[in-house]
């Protein structure tokens, strides 16, 4: 492990059976972490299972698996199975999500977001470790569980939480080891971190960074407005990014947005916004800007490299890569 971690998102594109070789690629260049995330395409667990199995010393984390759609013991199992596959390399990332992936695709109402935030992580705490779980949570019930995977990981699962305003972060700073961050800008960062670190001065903040290295920034903008209008456009984003100061800015896209005008909409997100909240530049730039985001407080930077304007996405993780950026520093 470097001193400073640095991440990558996974699965990479194409089939997960395909990809050894392309993580293979990201360890020998210097990537200490595979992040995964579950939403609408494949699941959370499975490219970590085989990261697992193909890399024996690479880190993994979920970032982040939805606490609605899977029952509080089913999580607990497949985070103990992943702590046996990744001994001491696996951290469980878990989040509330949003109404769109919990209610619209899942089916699953989403209510009361911070309370079955924090009785998830109680919950898992206790069955991580072991402890048979009997127990009435204000948001869900546990009559008798005990996970029957041998001895408890050793050492423990760090457990994640992702939050985006002060109640969740400082629920995060308290009562997990972490807390996962997206969707801000380095100066946004500053203020995020330095909520944790009011309530937890050692908490690990891994950030997901949204990163396009391709200096062609008037072909990269309109396909990165698109991709943030998707987000913006989400209830919880929306009160982030008002919490964050932003709302005279984002009223004219939320407007067009209301009124079904997407093409409108695009319009009124402005350029500068998408720098601030999309890296994007040369690799240098780039890797300047993820130093800022690691100079105001993330421990643990994920990329996830986006394909804008023709840009392949494995050659973008070359191009920022610690191997890269050796390179570039001996030139």
């Amino acid at each position: 492990m470097t001193a400073q971690p640095l991440g990558v998102s996974v699965p990479l594109g194409g089939p997960l059976g395909d990809q050894r070789d392309r993580v293979r690629d990201l360890v020998s260049w210097g990537y200490t972490d595979l992040w995964s995330a579950e939403s609408s395409g494949v699941d959370g667990f499975t490219p970590l299972a085989l990261a697992a199995a193909w890399e024996p010393n690479v880190r993994l984390g979920t970032a982040i698996i939805p606490i609605y759609t899977r029952g509080p013991a089913t999580l607990a199992q497949s985070a103990a199975a992943l702590a046996q596959a990744a001994p001491g390399r696996f951290a469980l990332g878990i989040g509330t999500s949003s109404d769109v992936i919990v209610e619209r695709w899942n089916g699953v109402p989403f209510v009361e977001p911070y309370r079955r935030a924090r009785d998830t992580l109680r919950f898992l705490r206790a069955a991580l470790a072991g402890e048979k779980v009997t127990a009435s949570y204000e948001t869900f019930e546990v009559k008798g569980f005990r996970l029957t995977v041998g001895e408890p990981p050793d050492p423990p699962v760090p457990l994640l939480l992702a939050a985006l305003r002060p109640q969740m972060l400082r629920l995060a700073a308290r009562e997990a080891d972490g807390v996962i961050i997206n969707w801000l800008s380095a100066t946004d960062a500053a203020r995020v971190t330095g909520i944790v670190r009011e309530v937890a001065a050692d908490a690990e903040i891994v950030a997901r960074l949204f990163v396009c290295p391709n200096p062609d920034r008037a072909a990269v903008l309109p396909e990165a407005k698109r991709m943030l209008a998707g987000y913006l456009s989400v209830a919880v984003y929306r009160a982030f990014h008002v919490w964050l100061g932003r709302e005279a800015m984002l009223t004219p896209f939320w407007e067009r947005w209301d009124s079904r005008d997407r093409a409108g909409s695009l319009q009124q997100i402005p350029d500068e916004l998408v720098d601030d909240i999309m890296i994007n530049g040369t690799p240098a730039e780039c890797r300047a800007q993820i130093a800022h985001y690691v100079a105001n407080g993330v421990t643990t930077p994920a990329l996830h490299v986006l394909p804008f304007a023709g840009l392949d996405a494995h050659e973008g993780y070359r191009l920022l890569s610690p191997a890269a950026a050796a390179g570039a520093a001996g030139d």
